[in-house]
Parts: structure tokens; sequence; C-alpha cells
């Protein structure tokens, strides 16, 4: 099968042999993946990954033990745990540390004609749900795992970042009705996006000359910039005793002002994966609206454009579509 294949930070299109479905998995026959911030991330030689890349997917099963589950369009949770190990026994099957993440460590990804997951890992979509909103489902689970971790009722929040992420998070904290909601950006025509939605916007330079007011801080700050920086602006607007929910992974180290922390007693929260079915009910239902965030789909033979044009300024979700006729 076809595959976009990453090593040494290179990117080039490979025949690779098809996967085979072990017990208890299922072949599924990819019809469109998303590139994420992480995908770019591992190209520029996050984790020194090599391998096939690619963990927001939207797929028809071909192949599993299962009849039932066969033809149905599903996506997948990303994490393959051992479940014999004190985190998987303690409900942490996350953090399990023998885990395969698919596309990100030790399972090849949805970059490439097919994938394999465990069947309880698979998530249906609902009947008339494309697969172009189905590749949403794992960044928007993402988003509604904050709210777990952190209570956002009441808030005054700030979310940095107006990319994909950013938006999404916005998006989903709206409906927990904060007392006042921000998104910070870069791109005006980006903010419009949310703008729409009623969630009101800054550009960077507007933020950080009001958030310099201490009484201007926030309770929350959600940091999905993306950049090494981030973290550092999120620093200095949220209030003390406030929360930091940092959601960007970047290649390298970010410099710490744990100083800075520790008298303002901030809480750190790093968030990563999230629950599958609120996410999916909140896109089936148009809570959380993603049809305006496509920029460009290509074909999987023009996966390594797909990933370029994913790094371009202004760019938002850049799809990959397992079909000939497909461009951008």
């Amino acid at each position: 099968m076809k595959a976009l294949w990453l090593d040494d930070g290179g990117m080039k299109i490979a025949e690779i042999p098809r996967p085979r479905p072990a017990a208890g998995e299922a072949l599924i026959r990819v019809m469109a993946a998303g590139v994420c911030r992480t995908d770019l991330e591992l190209a520029r030689g996050y984790m020194n990954f090599s391998g096939v890349p690619g963990h927001e997917f939207a797929g028809v099963v071909e192949e599993c033990e299962d009849r039932d589950r066969l033809g149905k369009t599903v996506t997948g949770e990303i994490n393959l745990a051992c479940g014999a190990c004190p985190f998987c026994w303690s409900g942490l099957s996350r953090h399990c540390p023998a885990r395969e993440v698919l596309g990100i460590v030790k399972r090849p990804g949805a970059f490439a004609e097919f994938l394999t997951l465990p069947v309880e890992n698979l998530h249906e979509l609902p009947a008339g749900m494309t697969p172009e909103t189905g590749v949403f489902v794992e960044p928007v689970a993402a988003c509604f795992e904050m709210l777990g971790q952190v209570s956002a009722r009441a808030k005054r929040a700030a979310v940095l970042g107006d990319g994909k992420l950013g938006i999404l998070a916005a998006r989903t904290l709206i409906g927990e009705a904060p007392s006042r909601l921000v998104l910070v950006g870069r791109h005006p025509e980006k903010l419009a996006l949310v703008e729409r939605d009623g969630i009101e916007t800054m550009l960077v330079a507007e933020f950080e000359q009001e958030v310099a007011a201490p009484d201007r801080r926030f309770e929350l700050v959600v940091e999905a910039t993306g950049r090494a920086e981030g973290f550092s602006t999120a620093l200095a607007a949220v209030r003390p005793r406030g929360v930091i929910v940092q959601k960007s992974t970047v290649a390298g180290l970010v410099p710490v002002d744990l100083s800075r922390v520790v008298v303002d007693e901030v809480t750190v929260a790093g968030s990563r994966c999230g629950p599958f079915g609120p996410a999916i009910a909140a896109l089936a239902s148009g809570r959380v609206r993603v049809d305006d965030l496509v920029t460009a789909r290509f074909p999987l033979s023009r996966a390594v454009e797909a990933m370029e044009a994913a790094r371009a300024p202004g760019a938002l979700k850049v799809l990959l579509e397992m079909k000939d006729d497909a461009g951008p």
C-alpha cells in the first residue's frame, strides 16, 4: 500500500506492506486523515520519529472478527495500552508505559491506505456524518479533555492561538458559558471565524497590553499556539492561583519562569487526548462547528505537499483524501 514515510527529517511516498490485523483488531481502509501540529513536529524530529504519521482519521472497517462491524465508518482512539500494568489497572491506560500511539509511537498511522486498531478503540460515526467531519473527532475530544481537568464555568478564559486547535478549544469552551472568553491570535481572518460564534477576539499585541495590568489577567488560559514562546505568554496572562492548560507540543525545550509559577501559585495542566463520545455528539449536533476549518485537500499521493501546505501561514486543517481524483 501507499503511505507517507518520515525518516531522518525527510518525507516521501513509499510502498509498504499492508498491515494485517492481529486478534481483536480491525483492518480499516482510511477515507480521510487530517494533518495535525503534532505531525508537523514529528517531521521536524519530535520524539525521533520514523514511520507513518497521522492519528486523525475516518475510515471503513474492511476486516474484523466481529462481522457486525464490517462496512462501518469509524474513527478511533489513538492509545493502545497493555492492559496489564498498574497504570492500566488504575484507569490511566492513556499513560501506560508500554503503550503504542497511532502514528506517534510504535504504531503506523493514518497517512496510508490502511491501518489497524483494536476493536475496543473504534467508534462508529453517526449516520450522515461525513469522513471529513469524522477527522475532527480526535482533536475535539482533546478539547473536551480540558473540561474534565479544570472547571471552565464562570471563568474569565483566554485561548492563545488562532490555529485549528485554538479555534476548536474556544468553540468547546463557549458551551460552558464562561463569563468572558477571548481567542487571541495573529490572523484577523482566522479570528473572524469565531466572531461569528459570539466569541470575543484580540490580536496578540492588544492582548499583551491588556494583561500587563494584573487585574485584567485571566483565571483560565489555554495555550494552543504551537509556538515555543506560547507558555511564556500564557504565564504572563494568568492570574494568581489561575490555571494554564498546556495544549501545544513542540520539538525542543521551552524555558519556564518557575519563580512566577511558584509565587503566583499557578496550576499548569498538561492536556492531551480526550473522550470520543462527547466529541462525536458535539460534532453531530453542531455544537462544535468544523465546516469552515478545512483549507486544503490533497490525495495521498501528494501527502508531502499536504504537509508543506499545513505549515503555510494561514493554514487551518489540511486533509488527505484517499482517492486519486482529490486535489488541493
